[in-house]
């Protein structure tokens, strides 16, 4: 009988074309000098990845690897092992065969993983190597999320956590105790890992009467995740403000905390917010991750013509610059690509927030606070004490604050802020509304830049389809969609959580202002007026969006809703 010789490691990894001879020969160099595993020289040196170790490793150890994609899976095989488990070591049970439990492992090395499911299970144990990235696709169907997996190893013990059936009878004392049980700690972080692995903006705690909501808003819109029960309330409610440093006796008064969080990629700032219901507390936490933050101007998604009016604006000695939309819109990522763009050590500039979203290199940014009597009125005028050349204000409110903002225009500083209305237009409007002398105005506004975001569709599954012919003739603007163009969207997949969108993109409406303009600012123009006497090469946001429809970038049903409100 003929005993086949077992493959090297090295061999392995270089059959499979993720490791050269080169990497190879100094990977065995270490080895020879400082001793050790093979495996984690290499990781240790990140010539490969953990993945790749364990593939290669099952590979050579005659390990087979699990097909799990479209797998179908018996509720009884599943039922076998808890969902704690699955969670724990990142395995799946597949079948059951020969009075054995077969389970794809991402690492089907660890003994004490084979040992607990033994126990557990009551059989002995096959394994299969699983790729990490399928089984937590496989794992996600089976068995739902991360947290939907905690909440349902929680909620059906009996623990300290439902030592009260209200919350508004619990100490601060008991509150305390409940919110450091390590259950709760880990459950609260999960739920800010699997956020920020989803890029939400924002997560949402809702209380209801039998139980507790909780929501992502990824790519604008909110996402349902598995509610909590309701009697995980007060322990999930009193972690988060510990983490906050909020008064965690005080239920009855809105409260603003913030968390600086560690996530995989490093710090995520997430500011939390509170406001008393019928039913308890309600948290709207906004994870402000700085790694998504900081894009180049030119990513935004700005057509070239755009773009290019864009810089004029921001290349001018002195005016006013605005940026306009609701809020989540991307103003603030607008104006932060903009200050990055034009920075210079040669240029002094200051920003006054609130808050401060993203710190940025070189800029001196100040935070306003009302309660210190700190607005941005009167931040502003402290500002300009400073001699900056370049001003960014975060939000115009109110008359005193654009009173100072324009004649700090005219007085030599180039400005930037922003304002809540619906089109370019309209912040001409909203601002003589305000009070603002229209010949100030005239004289100091160089530029309003109008913008919304709209999700983009999913490259994984991205598909050709025909919409619907109304829903086209209801779209035409400036450029008319042909019932037989081509028009995309996506059928929906684990890239993109069956939505089949993914990411998202902005469109945009520049005003720049002309001579003819300023002339027509200082008569109170309507925001007709305005449109009619815009320069020739002026688009709005719905022609915009169309242009991004017909390059397949997004579909006609999403331009439609974020940009209904706006021709109407």
């Amino acid at each position: 009988m003929q005993i086949l010789e077992r493959k090297k490691l090295g061999q392995v990894l270089c059959e499979k074309s993720w490791l050269d001879d080169n990497r190879l020969g100094l990977a065995l160099e270490q080895q020879e000098k400082d001793g050790g595993k093979l495996g984690q020289i290499l990781l240790d040196l990140g010539y490969i990845t953990t993945s790749q170790l364990y593939e290669a490793l099952s590979i050579q150890a005659g390990i087979e690897k699990a097909k799990l994609e479209d797998i179908s899976i018996p509720k009884e095989i599943l039922d076998l092992v808890p969902s704690e488990l699955v969670s724990k070591y990142n395995l799946l049970p597949i079948a059951k065969g020969n009075g054995k439990l077969e389970v794809a492992m991402a690492n089907p090395f660890q003994v004490k993983a084979i040992e607990d499911l033994r126990i557990v299970t009551g059989c002995p144990i096959k394994r299969y190597y699983g790729n990490s990235k399928d089984l937590e696709q496989a794992i996600l169907k089976f068995y739902g999320s991360n947290v939907a997996r905690m909440l349902e190893n929680l909620a059906p013990k009996e623990s300290k956590l439902s030592a009260a059936a209200d919350d508004e009878e619990l100490s601060p004392t008991k509150l305390h105790e409940l919110a450091r049980q390590p259950s709760l700690v880990n459950l609260v972080n999960l739920i800010l890992l699997e956020a920020i692995g989803s890029k939400a903006s924002d997560v949402h705690i809702e209380p209801f009467e039998h139980q507790v909501s909780i929501k992502y808003r990824v790519d604008g819109m909110l996402v349902q995740k598995s509610p909590s029960p309701k009697r995980l309330q007060a322990a999930i409610v009193s972690r988060i403000k510990i983490m906050a440093n909020m008064d965690i006796a005080e239920r009855f008064v809105p409260q603003d905390g913030h968390i600086e969080f560690v996530g995989d990629k490093g710090k995520v700032d997430i500011r939390v917010s509170t406001v008393p219901t019928i039913y308890g507390e309600s948290i709207t936490m906004r994870i402000l991750d700085r790694s998504n933050a900081l894009i180049g101007l030119e990513e935004l998604g700005m057509s070239s013509g755009t773009l290019g009016g864009f810089e004029k604006c921001l290349t001018k000695t002195h005016g006013i610059v605005l940026v306009t939309g609701p809020t989540g819109s991307g103003k603030s990522t607008t104006l932060y690509a903009a200050l990055n763009h034009i920075f210079t050590p040669g240029k002094k500039i200051i920003t006054i927030e609130d808050p401060v979203e993203y710190q940025l290199e070189g800029i001196i940014q100040m935070p306003v606070n009302p309660r210190r009597g700190l607005t941005f009125a009167r931040g502003l005028r402290h500002i300009l004490r400073q001699d900056p050349d370049i001003v960014m204000v975060g939000e115009i409110r109110d008359k005193e604050t654009a009173e100072i903002a324009i004649r700090a225009a005219l007085t030599g500083h180039l400005v930037f802020s922003t304002l809540h209305t619906n089109d370019a237009a309209g912040a001409v409007t909203r601002l003589i509304d305000m009070g603002i002398e229209p010949f100030l105005l005239a004289s100091s506004l160089e530029g309003v830049l109008a913008q919304r975001l709209i999700r983009t569709v999913c490259s994984f599954c991205k598909t050709r389809y025909t919409p619907d012919a109304h829903l086209l003739a209801s779209l035409n603007n400036s450029i008319t969609l042909e019932p037989d163009g081509e028009y995309y969207y996506g059928t929906g997949c684990n890239e993109c959580s069956n939505s089949g969108m993914k990411g998202r993109t902005g469109i945009y409406e520049l005003l720049r202002v002309t001579d003819s303009l300023r002339k027509m600012i200082s008569a109170r123009p309507t925001t007709e007026d305005i449109v009619r006497a815009a320069p020739p090469d002026h688009i709005s946001m719905r022609h915009d969006g169309i242009t991004k429809i017909l390059n397949g970038i997004t579909t006609p049903e999403e331009v439609l809703r974020v940009t209904q409100s706006i021709e109407e």
